[in-house]
């Protein structure tokens, strides 16, 4: 006579069902997906166009000119000193020294610390 096991359900581990956010277990090693990386990216952008903005017409208001000139540090002088670290892993994948540099200009981390997960 064979003994038949029943298998309870781990009500930690079991998905529920309905939509839920993925989790760094839904993603291959925490990885994150397109998504999120096209996402990040357009933050550097937005930086950009705020200090276009602001060379063109420059801000009034006190607060706007301080956020302009944070701006500037991050985005010129941050993504600067981020230059050889990027052009060091560009270097791994193939990629040209000049396009990192540009890249992490426009972009800064989060294009050198993706590279490879926006074609995902």
């Amino acid at each position: 006579m064979t003994r038949s096991l029943h298998v309870v359900p781990d009500p930690v581990n079991t998905p529920k069902p309905g939509r839920h956010r993925a989790s760094a277990a839904d993603t291959t090693a925490g990885v994150p997906s397109r998504g999120t990386v096209l996402a990040l990216r357009s933050i550097p952008v937005v930086g950009w166009v705020f200090l276009i903005v602001g060379v063109v017409r420059p801000f009034r208001a006190r607060w706007l000119r301080v956020a302009f000139w944070i701006d500037v540090v991050l985005s010129v002088g941050v993504h600067a000193a981020q230059i050889p670290a990027a052009r060091k892993v560009a270097a791994e994948r193939g990629i040209s020294g000049r396009r990192a540099a540009v890249m992490t200009m426009l972009l800064g981390a989060t294009w050198w610390k993706t590279l490879g997960e926006a074609q995902r």
